[in-house]
């Protein structure tokens, strides 16, 4: 079944170089070939939202997002809102992420997640699957940059995560990818993560047995990793909320 747009409650089980490069790659394949349509299995539309909760953060993404292998309390949406609650930061997250999905697919439903999830800050990794099938970067680019511009103009804050290309695509290709996501962050000045797998690509005790998709603990690393970004987003969205 594939993950996606799923509602995250804490203490309810809901149920590199070149080896970098090679696990980037099988990465990428597996991304690109689960592209089924979303299940949506619980959403929180705005009319909904818990007044127990200060604020709501959306991880919009594709199966490195949505958690694809492992149950969803173990992916990273989850173990970030745990590990905020555990810090005194009444946050939910809500796990968004759709696998096999390119920047196109994020950029056509993020009306939705607006209108529908209500966030106050959204996680933004997505682009993998534009470099496997070889998309111009300029499209890329582009629907970064309208992600970044909707969100700022619903005065939603932004956490964008970068992604690395693969070299076998050829220099001039992987620079220009690699280049987008700090050229759109600086742009639109978000917080920018600069490589959303830093210290669990290339990693086997942290990889599934395909070498594919973290496991527990390698989401317990990368949320551990994002985590400073996420409290420098709360920073920005309170400054906001207060200002």
């Amino acid at each position: 079944m594939v993950r996606g747009l799923r509602k995250v409650v804490v203490g309810h089980a809901y149920r590199q170089p070149s080896h970098l490069c090679m696990v980037l790659c099988i990465l990428l394949v597996w991304v690109g070939c689960n592209a089924d349509p979303p299940v949506i299995e619980k959403t929180l539309g705005p009319e909904k939202r818990s007044p127990a909760f200060e604020a709501t953060i959306v991880a919009v993404g594709d199966s490195l997002t949505a958690g694809l292998g492992v149950d969803e309390e173990l992916a990273y949406p989850a173990r970030l809102e745990r590990k905020l609650q555990a810090a005194g930061y009444n946050y939910q997250v809500i796990n968004a992420g759709v696998s096999g999905e390119t920047s196109s697919g994020a950029r056509s439903r993020i009306e939705w997640v607006l209108s529908s999830l209500n966030p106050d800050i959204v996680i933004l990794e997505t682009g993998a699957n534009d470099g496997l099938r070889g998309i111009d970067p300029k499209l890329l680019e582009t629907n970064l940059d309208q992600i970044c511009a909707v969100l700022k103009e619903n005065r939603v804050q932004v956490l964008l995560a970068g992604m690395q290309m693969l070299p076998n695509l050829g220099p001039e290709y992987t620079q220009a990818f690699f280049s987008i996501f700090a050229r759109v962050a600086e742009k639109h000045q978000v917080v920018f993560m600069p490589f959303f797998l830093k210290d669990v690509a290339g990693e086997t005790d942290l990889n599934q047995p395909d070498r594919i998709h973290p496991t527990d603990q390698g989401y317990a690393r990368i949320t551990d990793n994002i985590y400073p970004y996420v409290l420098e987003t709360i920073k920005r969205h309170r400054q906001t909320k207060d200002g």
